[in-house]
């Protein structure tokens, strides 16, 4: 009976290793399918909550350099409403939502390949391989999209109704600033992003793997 039990034990680990080393094969197609769904997930999470994004931005810049009473999100939400209309919440939206494909599909692209590689070169699953990965799929994926990033909460500051679109804003920053503001706060802005999609997706990658793992000895 032991002897069973450790042979049906010894064949899950089996196909539980062999399985992980498939799912984490570098295939352009495998890479291409993340990069598409989460891109997409995100850019519709990014369409859900625009309105908030753009208080949220709103908020952080009031006052700026000035001292005086802050208002909260409610009374923001009403003043802009008043002032600006419906349509001020979704300044940036388009902008928003290129920044969301790029940035949602890159991350993810990039985590299973970076997770390959790393098992390639250093022949390892553990959880700081995911860890690295994941920091490092979140820094190159926020370093690359800053420029939409700069761009959409400069739309989500504008209060002048002749809004001007993603392209002139964009060459508006350059001919005024140099190509060089495109990437102001990408320090900050990489940082978080690797700690952000280091814990999130190690975190979800461990434990879905303990999860297979409790079900299958558990049999």
């Amino acid at each position: 009976m032991e002897g069973a039990s450790a042979s049906r034990k010894s064949s899950v680990s089996g196909n539980l290793k062999f399985n992980q080393k498939q799912s984490w094969a570098a295939s352009p197609s495998g890479a291409l399918y993340h990069f598409g769904t989460s891109g997409t997930s995100v850019a519709v999470a990014t369409g859900l909550t625009h309105p908030i994004d753009v208080l949220k931005v709103r908020l952080q810049m009031q006052l700026v350099g000035q001292r005086g009473p802050l208002i909260g999100m409610g009374p923001l939400c009403v003043q802009v409403l008043r002032n600006e209309g419906p349509k001020s919440l979704y300044l940036g939206l388009t902008t928003a939502l290129t920044r969301s494909l790029l940035y949602g599909g890159l991350r993810l692209g990039l985590y299973e390949p970076s997770k390959y590689a790393c098992d390639w070169a250093f022949g390892s699953t553990n959880i700081l391989v995911k860890v690295v990965s994941g920091a490092f799929a979140g820094a190159i994926s926020t370093a690359m999209t800053n420029p939409v990033e700069v761009v959409k909460v400069r739309l989500q500051m504008n209060t002048d109704l002749r809004q001007r679109g993603p392209i002139a804003e964009m060459r508006s920053i350059v001919s005024k600033q140099g190509i060089g503001a495109l990437w102001k706060g990408v320090g900050p802005a990489t940082a978080r992003a690797a700690t952000l999609t280091a814990s999130q997706l190690a975190t979800y990658d461990e434990t879905k793997r303990v999860n297979f793992l409790a079900r299958c000895f558990s049999v």
